[in-house]
């Protein structure tokens, strides 16, 4: 049986993955996907800082920046549908991936805050030319069938990953600096907030995983299983994906 191991050591044999990919005429992508507060982001830093420390131009990027500003959104009746596929700009995040895989420079990528719950107005920032974009995001897989390098799917037990939703949503609850989102729930106590917080998962994040973020993982070529603790417990590789 393999020993479990840090997020540090998997980002950094995911490295080993993804420098196999290089291409000489643009950036590989690596597509992260996986249920809502799995800690995609966070491997997707780690995993970029990897790739650097070897040398390698590499640059994180989420595609919540990718989602149709909230306006459009309470516009289309699609406000409770967030982070479903039909709540992405799926064209422009094509544009974006295929000009990195064509090596250009300097290319915007909006931005989005989780303060706010919404992308930043006329907020991008530019992304310089690199050797491996990661892209990160429960839509990674499902969104970007052909214009991706390596794909990996983060795992864990859906009863874990609620752990960690209900935690995370109790720490934005916590101290909402002025403007945030999450100052609709300012004055509620630990309960009503845990309570809140466990409804969204059920009625949302839960949906969303079983109907389209998990059926996803037949893009990844490889299935990063994670423990409660935070730690990997495996990095398995797959044999044959699905391509479209």
């Amino acid at each position: 049986m393999k020993r479990p191991m840090s997020a540090l050591d998997a980002a950094d044999a995911l490295a080993d993955r993804a420098v196999a990919r290089t291409r000489s005429d643009g950036a590989a992508v690596v597509a992260i996907a996986g249920p809502v507060a799995v800690g995609k982001s966070t491997l997707a830093r780690m995993l970029a800082a990897a790739l650097v420390a070897r040398g390698v131009r590499a640059e994180s990027v989420s595609t919540d920046g990718f989602l149709f500003p909230g306006a459009v959104l309470t516009a289309r009746g699609l406000m409770n549908h967030k982070g479903f596929p039909d709540s992405y700009d799926v064209d422009q995040l094509h544009q974006f991936l295929a000009s990195a895989r064509a090596g250009a420079q300097e290319i915007p990528v909006p931005e989005y805050s989780h303060e706010t719950y919404d992308v930043v107005s006329d907020g991008t920032r530019a992304l310089p030319r690199v050797d491996v974009l990661v892209l990160e995001g429960v839509n990674a897989l499902s969104s970007t069938v052909g214009l991706v390098d390596l794909g990996v799917y983060l795992h864990a037990d859906d009863d874990v990953v609620e752990m960690w939703f209900v935690e995370r949503f109790r720490a934005y609850c916590a101290d909402p600096p002025p403007g945030s989102f999450y100052e609709h729930f300012d004055g509620l106590d630990a309960d009503a907030i845990d309570s809140l917080a466990h409804d969204v998962w059920r009625t949302v994040n839960l949906v969303n995983l079983r109907d389209y973020i998990a059926p996803s993982r037949r893009f990844a070529n490889v299935i990063v299983e994670k423990m409660p603790d935070h730690r990997v417990g495996t990095i398995v590789d797959v044999s044959e994906t699905v391509t479209s």
